[in-house]
């Protein structure tokens, strides 16, 4: 009988039918609950299939490209100074400096690890080894989300309904099926994809607060991997240009644990515990002001930026963003108690300061990215109260929409290898001009699997009716798996022609292949930092003696850089030689400069 009805009337239908000494059995907090699942409900997602989906999530991105305009070409500068500086040259690795120039948003952290491995790689190897750290932080942020999913899952608060006669599902099986959804709502998220694979701060910050939200959270074992994962999670946000979102991150989730409501069943915080975080906190705002890292940048409001806002956050986080919206209005009566159920306060307090974060920040897209794994969290707890009809209108939506991308993909691809159909290859050679299209068999080989792989997994869930847990979430974290795998296979070699300044430098060290060695005036970092990876050239300072640089003798600004200095340059010696422009963008143009005949 308790299988049968419908969601919303079986916790009312066995306290009527079953006698007194039966209702009691069922704890006071599980009778809140809105979780009514079954045992079949939280069938095991097969390790294998889950750890694939990863893989082919978190390597594509990293590998066989070129680094992009603009804040991940930027990183890689900076990481290319402080690993191979020039000789003679001082660096300092708490201020480091690209052509005169500083890191912007103060994180060392990541620079440093970039760097370190750059150090240890041969050369010509020094952008796959920057990535390296970056690809362990994606993988890390996806293991810490599903530990902390779990943790959270364990918890008596966040256990489903007890059935009268038994046949609910099992604790442990009910967390790693929740802890499998967190992941798979995490990967399916859309705003994920790019900036979680660039070498920038805001990937060092999502990982970091995936490691600090599960070192926050209530286990029965492997207390000291979780205080460690909490230290690691506070530190590296302080050092990743994030201090104060660490302390508030902190301060909230030591809240959590003060007023966590005892748990007979699991294991709640020591006092050594929160005495513990407590110093791990002191620790990093200490650290903090000792390298000043405070920096506020808070926007000022504007009615404009609040719908801009609304729909960035809508497309960002989505399937997660609704769901996790859902699962607040089902447990609304812990919401209520939130600070004492840390299943329901613990993502909440990450997602709302996270949230707050990018909106009072700019640019939000990055420091959004970090509420990925609250949200996430929340989005799991929502599976166990979804009704039939929302998750077939996540399904079908979802098949349409990534099955529609992937084949968009595809059409493009086919238009830039053969021409057909014409429209199209007409508008790819207008988005990118001088494009030489290159096949590449391991590429188109990998991205037929995963179509295929698309393909089988949409006969399966479509095949019967599901009744596992995470059913709903395995077609947005597939589909999104797979566009991005197929923009990484078939249209790599279009995306690296049009987000990076390799055509360009190319096409000037051909037709200048004595330059060793430039002064820059106007550039930016992300210009300071192509001319280091692909001249590779040494960089120097302009200045009114530059010109008579005997082993310096080439200068290089912007267009519009020559405009407003056409006549300080030439008062310094120096005459326009040639101008380059990227061919996917006509308003930059590096100009090139020689000293001035006699």
């Amino acid at each position: 009988m308790s299988a049968k009805g419908s969601p919303g009337n079986r916790p009312a239908l066995l306290f009527c039918v079953h006698p007194p000494a039966i209702v009691a059995s069922v704890t006071p907090s599980s009778a809140i609950s809105p979780a009514i699942v079954a045992q079949k409900a939280v069938a095991r997602l097969p390790r294998r299939a889950l750890i694939l989906l990863c893989l082919a999530y978190v390597l594509p991105g990293f590998v066989a490209r070129n680094p992009w305009k603009n804040a991940d070409l930027e990183a890689f500068g900076f990481m290319l100074v402080l690993a191979r500086p020039e000789a003679g040259q001082a660096i300092s690795w708490l201020k480091p400096l690209l052509a005169g120039q500083t890191e912007p948003s103060l994180a060392l952290l990541p620079l440093w690890l970039g760097a370190w491995c750059i150090r240890l790689a041969p050369t010509g190897w020094e952008a796959l080894a920057a990535r390296l750290p970056f690809m362990a932080m994606l993988a890390l942020t996806l293991v810490a989300t599903w530990q902390g999913v779990y943790a959270l899952a364990r918890t008596r608060a966040a256990q489903p309904v007890a059935f009268a006669f038994g046949g609910e599902a099992r604790p442990a099986d009910y967390a790693r099926t929740l802890a499998d959804g967190g992941v798979l709502a995490l990967l399916g998220c859309l705003g994920l994809a790019l900036l979680s694979h660039e070498i920038t701060p805001a990937l060092g910050q999502l990982c970091f607060t995936s490691l600090l939200f599960y070192g926050l959270t209530t286990t029965p074992r492997q207390r000291w991997v979780r205080l460690g994962a909490a230290a690691a999670g506070l530190l590296g946000l302080t050092l990743s240009g994030a201090p104060s979102m660490a302390l508030l991150l902190g301060m909230g989730g030591w809240l959590v644990h003060a007023l966590e409501q005892p748990d007979p069943s699991h294991r709640t915080p020591s006092t050594l515990d929160k005495a513990l975080l407590a110093l791990f906190i002191l620790l990093s705002v200490t650290l903090a002001g000792a390298l000043d890292l405070w920096r506020w940048r808070v926007l000022p409001f504007t009615p404009g930026r609040l719908h801009e806002f609304t729909r960035l956050l809508l497309w960002f986080t989505w399937p997660a963003g609704p769901l996790a919206l859902w699962s607040l209005w089902r447990w609304r009566r812990q919401l209520l108690q939130g600070w004492r159920m840390p299943h329901i306060g613990l993502p909440l307090w990450f997602g709302l300061v996270t949230v707050a974060t990018a909106w009072c920040t700019a640019p939000s897209d990055r420091a959004l990215l970090s509420a990925l794994p609250a949200i996430a969290t929340l989005a799991a707890f929502a599976l166990p109260t979804l009704r039939r009809s929302v998750g077939a209108f996540i399904d079908w939506f979802t098949l349409l929409f990534f099955s529609l991308g992937a084949l968009f993909i595809w059409v493009v691809w086919l238009a830039m290898q053969t021409g057909i159909p014409a429209v199209t290859a007409r508008n790819v050679a207008r988005a990118a001009p001088e494009f030489v299209p290159s096949l590449s068999w391991l590429a188109l080989l990998v991205a037929a699997l995963a179509v295929l792989g698309w393909l089988a997994l949409v006969r399966w869930r479509t095949a019967r009716h599901r009744v596992e847990l995470w059913k709903s979430l395995v077609l947005p974290a597939a589909g999104a798996a797979l566009c991005w795998l197929l923009l990484m296979t078939l249209w790599l070699p279009l995306l690296d022609h049009g987000l990076s300044y390799a055509t360009l430098l190319q096409r000037m060290r051909q037709q200048h292949p004595d330059i060793a060695c430039v002064h820059t005036l106007g550039l930016n970092n992300t210009q300071n930092a192509a001319l280091l990876h692909h001249g590779p050239w040494r960089l120097r300072t302009a200045g009114p003696a530059s010109a008579a640089a005997p082993d310096c003798r080439w200068l290089l600004t912007t267009a519009s850089g020559l405009e407003q200095q056409h006549n300080t340059l030439r008062t310094w010696g120096w005459q326009e030689l040639a101008r380059y422009k990227r061919p996917s963008d006509n308003k930059e143009t590096l100009v090139l400069l020689a000293p001035a005949q006699p």
